[in-house]
């Protein structure tokens, strides 16, 4: 509460040279953008008519953004390409080369106008050794038949990497790691020795099935498309997948402990992947925790709902079910923010959490359980319900002598006689609030669910005594 919104701080960060100079912004691939960026975008568009400001999105038909219907928007559909765009592209793969009117009319009719298609399969074919170079045109040697021309994408794709042979088991274990990897991840998964892993992506960067971003000992490298990864992805065994995400993140585990740490989700992926569910649950929590704790709360939801799925494969053993009971109520307190406190799908995980808290008879998280429970009940207007929890809530923080649940408790006793009107009531409870934290309270603690309880008793102290005041005027 108060201070600037951190995708606010970006927005205006991009925006500031648009104020010198016109400025294009381009974001490709919005199906597969996460929540906070598509969120970053929304406020950049919203910013875009009183800016020199392009911005340039592309993404498949399937996308539906939530800026739709604005009128300085202009939503443009890219249909396939036409023959004349496909020789285009063929034209420029073969350096200008004619290619034999047959060879070119099963290219135009195979690829159906997709362009990625249209540069696979004239590839595979220049590859072939079917066609020879001749005075600027290609000739095709042997009949038309003999050429294996790909029927699919799918099958193009496969077939360049079949013909790279030994480059194709790397393009196998970087496609494992995702989109993007980096060498160092690689190279200790692959266990390759140096010079035989720097040929084997020398090919693969020469034949445009990967792209080098940066130079050794640190490069990164990224798939030129995200089906030809998927393609790599998909000829590996499922049981050499599985080994692979296993292998992969264990190493990120053992070795790689920054990222371990700032991105758990990769780990929770990869043991996810690689059926240990154990291990997976743990990160998948963290995950959801860090994404929470950064206000990035779309990410948190998608992680901690992914880690009680996982979790719902392991056997119904006390240690999983405190470990359910954790992450549902992580999720109660995301769910809040998302959905709005008395949303249906709150009460729904929070009961779920109170139900978990008798089986392992857990005190203090029957504290927390509570708290969202009043904060459900109030959300939901249902205030005398609420009043009744917060009663229980406030007798269990007295005997816990839990400090910040006890001014939690008060808090939320204070909150609903407000609601109810009574408003001396009211200031005692949030008064007792503002004598536990004392002058030098750490903000952080009080911080709940989305709320900064020291500011709201403020907040709610300063209406109760104007109520008050209003009520007894003469």
């Amino acid at each position: 509460m108060g201070g600037e919104h951190p995708l606010e701080a970006i927005v205006a960060i991009l925006l500031e040279p648009a104020e010198h100079q016109p400025v294009l912004f381009i974001v490709e691939d919005l199906h597969w953008t996460d929540p906070t960026t598509l969120e970053l975008i929304g406020l950049l568009l919203d910013q875009t008519p009183m800016a020199s400001l392009l911005v340039l999105l592309t993404c498949r038909p399937h996308f539906q953004p939530a800026w739709h219907h604005r009128s300085y928007l202009t939503e443009m559909t890219l249909n396939h390409l036409s023959h004349p765009q496909v020789e285009q592209i063929v034209h420029s793969m073969t350096d200008g080369k004619i290619l034999p009117k047959e060879v070119l009319a099963q290219i135009i009719e195979k690829t159906d106008g997709v362009p990625l298609f249209v540069e696979e399969m004239t590839k595979a074919l220049l590859e072939s050794g079917h066609l020879t170079a001749v005075d600027g045109h290609y000739e095709l040697t042997g009949a038309l038949s003999t050429l294996a021309i790909p029927a699919t994408l799918q099958d193009s794709l496969m077939a360049r990497l079949d013909r790279l042979v030994t480059a194709k088991a790397v393009a196998q274990y970087a496609a494992v790691i995702g989109r993007q990897f980096a060498y160092d991840l690689l190279s200790t998964v692959s266990q390759l020795d140096e010079a035989t892993l720097q040929r084997e992506l020398g090919r693969l960067v020469e034949a445009e099935i990967v792209y080098q971003r940066g130079v050794l000992p640190h490069p990164t490298y990224v798939f030129k498309h995200a089906l030809i990864q998927n393609a790599a992805y998909a000829s590996l065994l499922k049981s050499t997948r599985q080994q692979y995400h296993q292998r992969i993140a264990q190493v990120l585990e053992a070795q790689f402990p920054h990222t371990a740490e700032t991105q758990p989700e990769l780990l929770a992926q990869h043991y996810t992947a690689a059926g240990l569910a154990a291990q997976a649950v743990g990160y998948w929590q963290q995950a959801g925790e860090r994404s929470h704790a950064r206000s990035a709360y779309m990410e948190a939801v998608a992680h901690l709902t992914q880690g009680l799925e996982v979790l719902q494969t392991l056997s119904d053993i006390p240690m999983h079910a405190s470990r359910e009971l954790e992450m549902q109520l992580a999720l109660s307190q995301v769910l809040a923010v998302t959905k709005g406190a008395g949303a249906p799908e709150v009460g729904h995980v929070i009961t779920r959490a109170r139900e978990l808290c008798h089986q392992v008879e857990d005190a203090s998280q029957l504290l927390r359980v509570l708290g969202g429970l009043v904060r459900f009940y109030r959300g939901r207007g249902e205030l005398q319900t609420g009043l009744e929890i917060s009663e229980q809530h406030l007798t269990l923080a007295q005997r816990q002598h839990d400090a910040i649940r006890l001014m939690e408790a008060y808090c939320n006793m204070g909150v609903h006689r407000y609601f109810l009107g009574e408003f001396v009531p009211a200031r005692t409870y949030l008064e007792q609030v503002l004598a536990l934290a004392g002058p030098r309270q750490d903000h952080a603690q009080t911080f709940i669910a989305g709320e900064d309880i020291m500011v709201s008793c403020r907040g709610f102290v300063a209406w109760s005594c104007g109520c008050w005041a209003i009520r007894t005027r003469p």
